[in-house]
């Protein structure tokens, strides 16, 4: 009897990481989320949070992923470096999520980068700066498209133009910064020469002093400003204030038409480098991106009543990567997720056609970009 009680118990203990494994499958799989939904910053957290809880919802709706509801958790850090490592350590160590997606800045990005790679925690930024994956970190990607392939555009479009004597406007942050020091290494090789640049808070809500500065610069042909708001529609305003009558070009953080109105009829012909779903309308029918892009589009402004912005965009194509990863994978297993995201091709998203390798860790190439234009206060398609 004692030898048959003993058997019962063994087997009973071999069957428990079975049962154990059969009761995970059943669990939710966590995601954090860390997003500026509140503070200065909220023009980017604020459409990521909707987007992101939108498209959870719609994942859950569809039968989860691997048959596993997504259990979004999200953190405000209302834009604060501080907030986003606190959140980051909680997500990591009280949570246990699987991945993070977020947060909305380069500079919180950049300040829970090596947290993440420390806890070997799958990030997947929604910030622009590339210094976020170059160098590449093993668990850190991102999913806007990259500073250097932005000034690339803003460079041939100047060429196309016959501009090539130009003055930098950049914010005082982690994006403006990093921003200004792609222009100002990738001029020269351009053919650009940069006559003056300025910088100034981030927080500025007038800008006439620096742009004065600069229209009193001899030979200035044209201005770009790299920064995110309030300065993307006061730069346009003080300019023609002030008179300072030549192109302005912006950084690919102008995706919202909301800075456009804004600025008013300041901002006609303001030109900058984006993702297609600010002008879906205009693509082609059979354009790969078109019916991803159309969906969001209807489905964001028929839920929030306010346009769509690329900066909800960014956190849409966070979510999607993860969850195609873990399908990938089939598991919801950090490393093999991290993988099989490092290993995706071909895979539409609202800023472009991600192709991640253990080089690229941002996964789109120049033809991820339009170049917009500002045109009866509405974006359109720059026509050459």
């Amino acid at each position: 009897m004692k030898r048959l009680l003993v058997v019962l118990l063994v087997l009973s203990l071999l069957a428990l990481p079975a049962v154990a494994q059969k009761a995970d499958a059943k669990k939710p799989i966590k995601i954090g989320a860390i997003f500026a939904v509140t503070g200065p910053a909220s023009f980017l957290g604020a459409p990521e949070e909707k987007t992101a809880t939108m498209l959870a919802e719609q994942i859950n709706a569809d039968g989860g992923v691997l048959g596993r509801k997504i259990e979004l958790i999200v953190k405000d850090s209302g834009g604060s470096p501080e907030k986003a490592v606190s959140f980051a350590k909680q997500l990591i160590e009280e949570e246990k999520v699987l991945a993070i997606i977020g947060p909305s800045t380069s500079g919180e990005t950049m300040q829970i980068k090596q947290l993440c790679e420390e806890n070997k925690m799958l990030l997947i930024s929604c910030a622009a700066a590339e210094v976020i994956v170059n160098p590449v970190a093993k668990y850190v990607f991102k999913t806007p498209q990259k500073d250097s392939q932005a000034v690339t555009w803003i460079f041939n479009t100047m060429k196309e133009k016959g501009i090539s004597k130009i003055a930098v406007l950049s914010s005082m942050d982690g994006f403006g910064d990093a921003g200004k020091k792609q222009i100002l290494e990738m001029a020269k090789p351009a053919g650009i020469e940069v006559l003056a640049s300025e910088a100034y808070d981030k927080q500025s809500t007038d800008l006439t002093d620096v742009l004065t500065k600069i229209k009193g610069t001899a030979g200035v042909q044209a201005v770009v400003n790299w920064s995110i708001v309030p300065a993307q529609s006061i730069v346009a305003k003080n300019m023609k204030q002030i008179g300072l009558n030549v192109p302005l070009f912006q950084s690919h953080g102008f995706g919202n038409r909301k800075y456009a109105e804004q600025a008013g009829a300041a901002a006609e012909g303001t030109l900058f480098p984006a993702g297609r779903l600010l002008v879906v309308d205009e693509l082609a029918d059979n354009h790969p991106q078109k019916a991803l892009l159309a969906a969001y589009k209807k489905n964001y402004e028929s839920r929030y009543k306010e346009d769509v912005s690329t900066f909800g965009g960014h956190a849409y194509d966070a979510l999607m990567i993860v969850t195609e990863g873990i399908k990938k994978a089939n598991a919801a297993d950090r490393d093999k997720v991290r993988d099989a995201i490092e290993g995706l091709k071909g895979l539409v998203g609202t800023a472009g056609i991600y192709n991640f390798s253990p080089e690229d860790h941002t996964g789109l190439s120049l033809d991820a970009f339009e170049m917009l234009t500002v045109k009866d206060g509405k974006f359109a398609i720059s026509k050459k």
